[in-house]
């Protein structure tokens, strides 16, 4: 039986051999890659540093999931660039230097939780220790069920304790918290912010937008496989002028949205019209004019409306963000 005890993150803190402390933790250069007549990524350039963590956002297809599958050589570029800590993907897997938590992770089958990270932890040339993983990841609850047996979120959470077994200097976590409930979405943060000040580096990618306003250092945004912005959470808000009016969807439609003045891009969300606008006032005197308006708001802009403003046309009408 594994005990529960507070692990101090300098624990975890190793210094690779012949490490160079001004070397990027991932530099990608013009990279690009199409699957058919798909183009995933197209020109893709960014910049991690060390003890950094990313969030990487973008709607479905921006090529969050195949930028990742690229900085762990799981996929070779049609052209470009791609180092980890300045070796080559593969190598820098290999040398324990990354873990990885991906959307579709498979599991063994019909495997025993603590048997999975016993069989792993063999596999690695210097990992963390079991108990420590186990602590990490919240698995002692359930460390003798069968993967078959798991529930969703905790499948997960077996996910990223795999990830962490190779003791790795970069996590890169593909939408992890994907089928975990609020608690353990929080137990998971708390886990990464532990990881990250013991100066390791995370990169993950995520629809959940407070996740990326709570938990990251340094936000990039894609679109159409490419970056079309990159800074703090105030930077990226600072990228949307002007202020967002939210009204109740049911009787008005979108062409009469679309024609006030000053809007800049329109959205459902639920129930719920956001308009961006450049100047406020005088679309709200237009909307004002029209009947069917109802229990109408304004906000200042926010982390959402920055993403939908930088990652959509102007103008397009959008269901809800999942």
């Amino acid at each position: 039986m594994y005990e529960t005890h507070l692990i101090h993150p300098a624990r975890l803190t190793r210094s690779a051999p012949g490490s160079n402390d001004q070397v990027a933790a991932v530099q990608l250069s013009s990279l690009a890659k199409s699957y058919g007549a798909v183009r995933a990524v197209d020109d893709l350039t960014m910049r991690v540093e060390r003890g950094e963590i990313v969030a990487v956002l973008g709607p479905n297809g921006a090529g969050k999931s195949t930028a990742a599958e690229l900085i762990l050589g799981l996929a070779k570029p049609d052209a470009g660039s791609a180092t980890v800590f300045g070796l080559d993907p593969l190598t820098a897997v290999r040398t324990g230097r990354v873990g990885a938590m991906l959307q579709v992770g498979a599991l063994l089958a019909d495997t025993r939780v603590i048997d999975i990270l016993e069989l792993m932890s063999g596999l690695h040339a210097r990992p963390l220790a079991v108990r420590e993983v186990v602590e990490r990841a919240g698995l002692g609850g359930f460390l003798k069920t069968r993967t078959d047996r798991l529930s969703g979120g905790q499948a997960q959470r077996l996910r990223y304790a795999l990830a962490l077994l190779p003791d790795p200097d970069l996590l890169i976590l593909d939408e992890p918290t994907v089928g975990m409930d609020v608690e353990a979405r929080r137990d998971f943060w708390r886990s990464m912010r532990e990881f990250a000040d013991a100066g390791r580096t995370v990169l993950f990618t995520t629809h959940y937008l407070d996740e990326a306003d709570a938990f990251a250092d340094r936000i990039i945004v894609l679109a159409h496989g490419r970056v079309v912005a990159q800074g703090t959470v105030d930077q990226i808000r600072s990228r949307v002028a002007g202020r967002t009016i939210t009204l109740a969807a049911g009787g008005i439609d979108s062409a009469s949205l679309r024609a006030l003045p000053c809007v800049v891009a329109i959205v459902r969300v639920g129930a719920r019209w956001h308009l961006h606008t450049t100047e406020s006032d005088r679309t709200l005197r237009a909307l004002l004019r029209d009947d069917r308006a109802r229990d109408v708001e304004v906000t200042a802009a926010t982390l959402e409306d920055a993403f939908l403003a930088l990652t959509t046309t102007p103008d397009a009408d959008r269901g809800a963000i999942s």
